[in-house]
């Protein structure tokens, strides 16, 4: 999990010169003054107090917010089978703050998990750089801009552990075409992010995985089995499993008690079958395919009683029948 980087809210990364409007590209470039930024309501993806600009997003549209959404939903099953929460807490803001206790740099991802919750959950507003952990896994999705002219480098100057950069399967008239779609993971070594097949958060997940997860209207079969492939080595390694969350263990206590009630409903309709095939072999009554299909075919609600009555005063399979489709 990521560690706080430091207990000094005072401590202000060396991230570089404030960015220019190129390297936020899908942005607007907004003066925002330090005495409103605290106020400030908007979408915006970075602010920075040196020249109290902050690049505004342009409305987001459904192919974005719906990656982001599909990451919290494929998160949640991973928490539901691993048996512990997973936190995935949307565009949040990070902020770093000077000595006077003011904003000097706010900085806003697509969408934020922390795998121990418990341990690691920001308890503000905002996560303050430098006293709350950082997350453990921040998504980007890259629908109309580019993380990689500047916000990875923020990203990576921060000491965020890992990032993905999602690129949707939707084209954009904007994006260049040499920019294909895909997921990029970002892991940091040494202070600098090199690019991995898998994530470290989450062991097992490849980027193409989380790119096809992603980009599903509905989840299909290859991706939940793919999940609960993930959650099962996370769940392994905390001695955690399904029946630690408190949703699925009644879920699943009330399926093994369904199961039980229809195996003894089960092994109840044996016994009358067995029961009535007894008492017409008995009797030297003929057993027909016939009588052997309606047997078949009885139900929980088979007056178990009277059926047996039956076989024992008929006359013969069709008198059986008769009394039998009488009764109630």
């Amino acid at each position: 999990m990521a560690e706080p980087l430091s207990t000094n809210a005072e401590t202000i990364p060396d991230d570089g010169p404030p960015p220019a409007a190129h390297e936020f590209p899908g942005c607007r470039a907004v003066r925002i003054p330090l005495r409103e930024i605290e106020d400030f309501d908007g979408r915006l993806e970075y602010w920075d107090a040196r020249n109290e600009t902050a690049y505004v997003a342009e409305a987001a549209s459904p192919h974005h917010e719906y990656r982001a959404q599909r990451f919290a939903s494929c998160v949640q099953l991973i928490a539901l089978r691993r048996g512990s929460p997973i936190d995935v807490i949307g565009a949040s803001d990070i902020v770093v703050r000077g000595k006077e206790g003011g904003r000097e740099r706010v900085l806003e991802p697509d969408q934020v998990a922390y795998l121990h919750p418990g341990e690691t959950r920001p308890r503000g507003k905002e996560i303050l750089r430098g006293v709350d952990h950082l997350p453990d896994v921040v998504l980007e999705v890259d629908h109309s801009t580019d993380a990689r002219r500047r916000k990875l480098g923020l990203y990576e100057s921060w000491g965020f552990p890992e990032v993905w950069v999602e690129v949707p399967d939707e084209p954009w008239h904007y994006r260049p075409k040499s920019r294909r779609s895909g997921l990029t993971i970002h892991v940091l070594e040494a202070g600098r992010y090199v690019e991995a097949p898998s994530s470290r958060a989450f062991p097992g997940w490849t980027a193409p995985e989380i790119h096809a997860a992603l980009n599903e209207w509905e989840a299909s079969l290859e991706t939940v089995d793919i999940l609960r492939r993930v959650a099962d080595e996370l769940a392994a390694a905390e001695g955690t499993g399904p029946d630690n969350d408190p949703f699925l263990r009644r879920e699943r206590a009330e399926g093994r008690a369904q199961g039980h009630a229809e195996g003894r409903a089960e092994a109840r309709l044996e016994i009358l079958q067995a029961a009535l095939l007894d008492a017409f072999a008995s009797r030297n009554l003929v057993v027909t395919t016939a009588l052997r299909s309606w047997l078949g075919e009885l139900g929980p609600t088979a007056n178990t009683a009277e059926l047996i009555r039956a076989a024992w005063l008929c006359r013969d399979e069709e008198d059986f029948l008769r009394r039998a489709r009488r009764l109630p």
